[in-house]
């Protein structure tokens, strides 16, 4: 994909990646992709901000000779240092030893440790600005949006913001750049959405922090890492990231997010049963098969919904595993604030009821009932559950 102009003597040189299968060695994105957004500003001075991940180096260096010669460049601006931001340092370095890297207090010791690199590091501050001629960058520091030496660059006459992983979303860009020219929005809103609960839900609080911070500024454009540049209306992705922050304490929307896994349908037959019952109550409710989803998927509909529905067998007088596995992501994700129910079979003993108590304790989901129910699903136990499913639903309706 060629460069594109953004702005007057500022361009988008980034790269999509359509190979990779596992962002961050975890979440899938073999059908979405992801683009690594970087951005060359062009005027008395030259600077780079952010990089890409060293996959298609080629590409990216290109992108920046049909531009500059890299001699030429004055500052490469290192918002943050995680390898998708910065896997090409060391090559753009070699090829440019006069530039200037610049980065946050806290990213020096970490251009050393992941590059090696240890001269030519100018350290900014909070509210630091280095001219450019008629372009100035402006550096904000945004620790923990999501690594703690996060800080975003704003150009100050273009009123661009260029965001880092804040505000960024999966999905590698198809041909369109902007938010305007994009034929398929939802598209980006939903992989927006899980990109912020994959990667930076569990510092929601510093999310919205950086939010007020940036309160004050003007800005025209969004310029993410990953993701559609926002032009039209640069707001709508800012106001998103702060309702979903929001949520850490809200809990979410008025809806249901009902998640099972069974061994030989007993529980599936109940969960049918259980989510009639809720449909019944005029809650929406969404439902999750662990066995066949990616947890990637299904933690963005614990995070944005009040109630939580678990549905699971019990399993060598535990829990059935793969619901141990996406309740673990939701505890280090932080995702509380819940109500829930709980409900599952057992052949010889029970106790998929109790590891489910036990794993939820630290998230404050207040729990509303519970069924556990032996052997098959028969008549009068998915009568029950219909009930219960009924009951929660009207739970989450008042709220």
């Amino acid at each position: 994909m060629p460069f594109v102009e953004i702005k007057p003597g500022i361009y988008w040189i980034g790269v999509n990646d359509h190979t990779t299968d596992l962002f961050e060695g975890l979440w899938p994105i073999d059908e979405e992709g992801v683009s690594y957004n970087s951005y060359l500003v062009k005027d008395e001075k030259i600077a780079i901000v952010d990089l890409a991940k060293s996959l298609k180096v080629d590409e990216f260096l290109g992108h920046i000779k049909e531009l500059v010669d890299f001699s030429h460049i004055d500052y490469i601006i290192l918002n943050h240092l995680e390898p998708d931001h910065t896997g090409v340092l060391n090559i753009l370095w070699k090829l440019s030893p006069q530039a200037t890297i610049v980065c946050s207090p806290l990213a020096r010791e970490m251009v050393s440790s992941f590059y090696g690199i240890k001269e030519h590091i100018k350290v900014v501050e909070d509210g630091e600005e280095i001219s450019l001629g008629e372009k100035t960058l402006k550096f904000f520091l945004t620790p923990m949006v999501h690594w703690p030496e996060t800080m975003m660059t704003y150009e100050v006459n273009s009123r661009i913001l260029f965001s880092c992983d804040a505000f960024g979303g999966y999905g590698s860009l198809q041909g369109a750049i902007f938010d305007d020219e994009c034929s398929d929005f939802d598209f980006y809103r939903k992989e927006s959405l899980r990109y912020y609960v994959n990667i930076v839900a569990k510092f929601s609080p510093m999310v919205l922090k950086a939010i007020d911070k940036l309160s004050s500024l003007a800005i025209e454009l969004v310029a993410p890492s990953h993701g559609l540049i926002w032009r039209k209306n640069p707001s709508l992705i800012v106001n998103l990231y702060r309702q979903w922050a929001g949520y850490a304490e809200s809990g979410g929307e008025k809806a249901v997010t009902l998640v099972y896994g069974s061994m030989y349908g007993n529980t599936e037959a109940m969960m049918d049963a259980v989510a009639r019952g809720v449909a019944e109550s005029g809650v929406g409710v969404e439902i999750f098969d662990v066995r066949r989803t990616n947890p990637s998927y299904i933690i963005p509909s614990l995070w944005i919904n009040k109630g939580v529905i678990v549905g699971a067998p019990t399993y060598e007088t535990g829990l059935f595993p793969l619901m141990v596995h996406l309740l673990d992501l939701a505890v280090r994700k932080g995702i509380k604030n819940k109500k829930t129910l709980y409900f599952g079979s057992y052949g010889w003993s029970g106790g998929g009821k109790r590891e489910w108590e036990k794993m939820i304790s630290p998230l404050n989901w207040d729990i509303v009932d519970s069924l556990e129910f032996k052997g098959g699903a028969h008549s009068e136990v998915l009568t029950q559950g219909r009930d219960l499913g009924k009951k929660f639903g009207e739970v989450i309706k008042n709220l």
